[in-house]
């Protein structure tokens, strides 16, 4: 249903190094397909979380109540993730466990532009 998420950021080259050490841990490429916008994907035609520069050149604010949450397929990936993003420089926003009744496991930083992520997995 999502073909991708962009997420804006002020310095892209910064945004870019980021996420990609972040993404590592998954079996993710990078892909970009101008000088504004990269997006990684598992796979063409995969859902593509991106980082772009505003087109309209104003500066890329955070939004109040968005958050984009990846799948990190396990409790282990969810809690090397969520150090991983701290220890680039993302602020902790929940630190990785169980949350609500359900089987929801899930670690929440903000990256280096202040956008609110959630690595998370569902335990089985």
């Amino acid at each position: 249903m999502i073909g991708y998420v962009t997420l804006g950021t002020n310095d892209a080259a910064k945004a870019i190094e980021f996420y990609d050490a972040l993404l590592a841990h998954l079996a993710v490429k990078r892909m970009s397909p101008n000088d504004r916008i990269t997006l990684w994907s598992a796979a063409k035609g995969q859902p593509m979380l991106g980082v772009a520069v505003p087109f309209d050149g104003a500066p890329a604010t955070t939004g109040n109540g968005t958050m984009v949450a990846v799948n990190a397929g396990s409790k282990e990936k969810v809690d090397a993730m969520h150090a991983e993003a701290l220890s680039l420089g993302a602020a902790d926003e929940g630190a990785p466990g169980p949350r609500g009744a359900g089987n929801f496991y899930g670690g929440y930083f903000r990256d280096l532009d202040g956008n609110k992520l959630t690595v998370f997995c569902l335990e089985g």
